[in-house]
């Protein structure tokens, strides 16, 4: 379909009507669909084949969509949610996210003024600060690059981001704002300190690495968790792969619920981080499986029996590491999430 092109946007026959999909509601009472479509395509797919899976996304039900700016397909993105918008579909239905990169936290606000205005948008439903630490890398770069100017998290320089996050509601450019990828003693400080607390709190959550403390720690807190990685990202780039990864969907107690099911083990996963209470933001730019996770959310729940056997399965298998946000060398990436508990030091 051409991106100028105008019809009515209509579900389509084997879709799934958004208002039966679960939701979750954040302190001030916005509802989130309680799956959304990730839009990070590694570096495997191409900015038009997301934009285009978003667009068949929205065709067969999904209204909420996790975006970045450096994702580097935000204009793409932008072209399908005006032909999503043009089609029909009211904007108060979509739940849009974008997020602030490393290299901006002294610019938020011309940051997300930027993805509106590649997104086509009036609003964000919600904007992240993707990463805690100012580092920049390069699109692609190799897990041994290390930004000359990399630094560690202080607290002080990042309550002055959280400050302007604050301004962009202030301001109604976002309805609601949100951390990514931070720890517990991260949060601790962000919400001794904040005027505006965090909403959600992104996070990797899969059998695997399921982030129980911090899960419970979020969610005791009125946050919401939104979980990165549901399936174990298969695709996740080849820089974040390890010998010692595991892979969820090869767990007995993953592949028993699918067999009995009769679907794929990753629909399992995403099913499992739905009724555990988080929001799997999966990605996929195939139609078959954006549909069977979002079936998998409002179809034939996993029972109380399995959701005990995958929580038994946990092997704190971390995927996505984070090495090049390391700011001095001998470190590793266990250094950037605050193992002892204490943030640490620079």
């Amino acid at each position: 379909m051409s991106y100028a092109e105008k019809r009515k946007f209509e579900l389509a026959p084997d879709g799934i009507n958004p208002v039966k999909v679960p939701f979750r509601t954040t302190r001030n009472g916005t509802r989130i669909p309680a799956i959304g479509l990730g839009t990070f395509g590694s570096d495997r797919f191409t900015a038009d084949d997301i934009s285009a899976a978003v667009i068949g996304a929205a065709e067969v039900g999904y209204r909420h969509f996790d975006c970045a700016s450096v994702y580097g397909n935000e204009k793409q993105i932008g072209k399908s949610l005006k032909v999503i918008l043009d089609g029909g579909i009211p904007r108060e239905e979509l739940h849009i996210t974008s997020k602030v990169w490393n290299d901006r936290h002294d610019d938020v606000v011309n940051s997300c003024k930027q993805s509106l205005i590649d997104l086509g948008l009036g609003y964000l439903d919600l904007y992240l600060v993707h990463w805690p630490f100012p580092n920049f890398h390069a699109p692609g770069c190799d897990v041994d690059s290390r930004s000359p100017d990399a630094k560690p998290y202080i607290h002080e320089n990042f309550m002055k981001t959280w400050t302007q996050m604050e301004e962009l509601v202030n301001l109604g450019l976002v309805k609601e704002i949100g951390t990514s990828n931070v720890t517990i003693p991260k949060l601790k400080l962000i919400l001794r300190d904040s005027r505006i607390k965090p909403a959600v709190s992104e996070m990797e959550q899969h059998p695997h690495f399921q982030q129980q403390e911090l899960f419970d720690f979020v969610t005791s807190n009125g946050i919401i968790p939104i979980g990165f990685a549901p399936i174990g990202s298969p695709t996740r780039p080849d820089r974040d792969k390890t010998v010692l990864d595991t892979v969820d969907i090869e767990d007995p107690a993953i592949t028993g619920p699918a067999k009995r099911l009769g679907v794929h083990p990753a629909v399992i996963c995403v099913k499992w981080g739905q009724q555990r209470g988080q929001i799997p933001i999966p990605f996929s730019v195939r139609r078959n499986e954006y549909l069977s996770n979002l079936h998998g959310v409002v179809n034939d729940a996993l029972t109380d029996e399995e959701m005990e056997a995958i929580s038994r399965v946990d092997k704190n298998s971390r995927l996505i590491k984070g090495q090049v946000f390391l700011w001095k060398e001998e470190q590793t990436w266990e250094d950037l999430w605050d193992l002892s508990g204490e943030i640490t030091a620079p």
